[in-house]
């Protein structure tokens, strides 16, 4: 059996006091956001104990999917990358961007100096021209397929996007693992399905990302953004595919919103017959301990 953890939007603090300057944009709105609100919903200490929960459980593996950072402030990401190497090694951990890691334009060119070991395909050379998404980490019998819906938007728009390019190299990559009979775990930040959420948070080609699961297959999709349990199941060639989000992985149990919680997926079987179960760990409303929340079936479904 292959265990797989997964958690999400771990929105690490506290935020370093910005300069004048770097507040000059899109990052003001969210300053302002994080000093009404935001600083009491993702606590450092509620992230640490959910850590601390998942190390215990030794899994093989942990995916994470997207925003580190809040505002892509430069002395973020020094932090986050930190926090990363605390996480795991690069071997250990794969990591995908979501949309706050890039807030602003400029936060991009700092993915490659302090994440780049943890987004990186286990046989890619990659060069300054080459695409980074969608990478490939072969584990066991596990391939992780990492994707990048995360665009700068304007102010008060938190949309992902693809891209064309990517798509398609997500066909390719998808048809490969497949022949090598491997279980295909799909990592993206935005839900790829419509959501409660506003249209101004959607991913903008989920459209075009299902249809490629259609032709292509995959058996799990992880995905964040929401900071919501989620579970829903999207069509393949010959089966469903259960995609899963979760809540923020700081997000404190005393707040109106789902405390934080992390997922492990127990992977089984063969190509063909494959069984993956979804245990979820984390803090019940109020709750001032980690526990089990629940176990469901994923495949085969219930």
């Amino acid at each position: 059996m292959y265990v797989l953890a997964h958690l999400t939007d771990p929105h690490i603090g506290p935020l370093p006091r910005p300069r004048l300057r770097e507040l000059l944009s899109k990052r003001v709105v969210g300053w302002l956001n994080w000093r009404r609100n935001r600083r009491r919903h993702h606590r450092v200490e509620i992230l640490s104990d959910l850590i601390a929960d998942l190390a215990a459980q030794k899994p093989d593996h942990t995916a994470v999917t997207g925003d580190l950072v809040n505002i892509a402030l430069p002395g973020e990401f020094a932090a986050t990358g930190d926090w990363l190497a605390a996480l795991g090694p690069p071997e250990d951990v794969s990591f995908i961007p979501g949309n706050h890691d890039a807030y602003v334009r400029t936060a991009m060119a700092q993915w490659d100096r302090h994440w780049d070991a943890w987004m990186k395909g286990d046989r890619e050379a990659r060069n300054d021209t080459d695409p980074r998404f969608p990478y490939v980490r072969r584990r066991g019998p596990v391939a992780l397929v990492g994707l990048s819906s995360a665009v700068p938007t304007p102010a008060f728009l938190a949309t992902g996007l693809l891209g064309q390019d990517q798509l398609a190299r997500l066909d390719a990559r998808l048809a490969q693992l497949a022949d090598e009979g491997l279980f295909r775990v799909v990592m993206l930040h935005h839900p790829p399905y419509r959501t409660p959420a506003s249209r101004a948070k959607r991913l903008v080609d989920a459209d075009a990302f299902r249809a490629v699961l259609a032709r292509r297959g995959a058996e799990l999709v992880l995905h964040g953004h929401d900071h919501v349990h989620a579970l829903a199941w999207l069509d393949g060639p010959s089966s469903r595919i259960p995609a899963v989000g979760l809540p923020s992985a700081s997000a404190s149990p005393d707040g109106h919103h789902q405390p934080a919680a992390y997922n492990l997926y127990r992977i089984d079987g063969a190509p063909g017959a494959f069984a993956c179960e979804a245990v979820t760990r984390g803090f019940a409303p109020g709750a001032t301990a980690i526990t089990e929340l629940a176990r469901k079936r994923l495949l085969p479904p219930d």
